[in-house]
């Protein structure tokens, strides 16, 4: 019987989440990595390791597998998620045609940003795959904003993007999400999910000053480029932002322990 929940990128920051509340509700989990344990990852999860950049060790890690929760992501390369997610696929169409539930970014179909449009160029993969799938667009993590302004924040001047707004979301609320949308029935595309607030990186910025206690000056900057232009441009935002999860603010006074993968460092806004 397939009734175990495959999680790519099971040690990172949405999937540990994804993990811990699978294991909540008595879910069979599998971890998906492509290093074998190291005794930090949750006792109630089976392991598998296999690399989904060349594809070795899918076929077994999908064996039994009836849904996947695609988390692993790589931004190193616009590339290499688009690889990741032709092989994972082919390996699961091997596997029989397992629920496949994709995590991505709103506005990928959008912004000219080359890692959001590997993560269309993902999704679109998975929409004419045929297997059945759910794909849940995010608004960027707490701990992106945290990690780019607590870099910006090293230098006098506190530098953000002039004339550009986030929705950044918890994510253990995405896991949530992520973990209703991987135990229902395939739903194709559903509807995006941002956080609780929609504020300038300015406003962010004195929130992350505010709560670490520096003194700085913010300075926006109206930087050249498609990039930035489709960041004032709120080509990453959804319509509106959505109530009911923790706000940047709240997440900062938490004292969070940001897990930012060296591979998405290049990335962050």
């Amino acid at each position: 019987m397939n009734d175990t929940i495959l999680v790519t990128g099971g040690t990172g920051n949405l999937g540990s989440h994804v993990v811990t509340r699978l294991a909540r509700q008595d879910c069979r989990v599998r971890v998906l990595s492509r290093r074998p344990p190291t005794g930090q990852g949750s006792p109630a999860a089976e392991w598998s390791t296999a690399d989904l950049a060349i594809g070795d060790g899918l076929d077994a890690a999908l064996d039994g597998v009836g849904t996947v929760v695609h988390c692993a992501t790589d931004g190193r390369t616009r590339h290499g998620d688009v690889a990741a997610t032709r092989n994972l696929l082919d390996a699961a169409g091997r596997a029989g045609g397992p629920h496949i539930v994709y995590v991505s970014i709103i506005g990928v179909d959008r912004h000219p940003l080359p890692y959001y449009r590997a993560k269309y160029d993902s999704e679109r993969l998975l929409e004419s795959s045929g297997l059945p799938y759910t794909i849940l667009r995010a608004a960027q993590f707490h701990e992106m904003l945290h990690f780019a302004l607590s870099r910006a924040a090293r230098l006098p001047v506190v530098p953000v993007l002039a004339g550009t707004c986030f929705q950044s979301v918890d994510t253990a609320h995405v896991a949530s999400r992520a973990v209703d949308l991987a135990v229902g029935v395939p739903r194709g595309r559903v509807a995006d999910l941002p956080g609780p607030q929609t504020l300038t990186m300015s406003a962010l910025a004195r929130a992350y000053l505010r709560v670490s206690g520096a003194r700085r000056p913010v300075l926006p900057v109206l930087l050249p480029g498609r990039v930035p232009r489709a960041y004032r441009e709120g080509l990453h935002l959804a319509s509106a932002p959505l109530p009911g999860s923790r706000t940047f603010e709240d997440f900062l006074a938490t004292g969070p322990a940001v897990r930012v993968p060296a591979a998405a460092r290049k990335r962050a806004p």
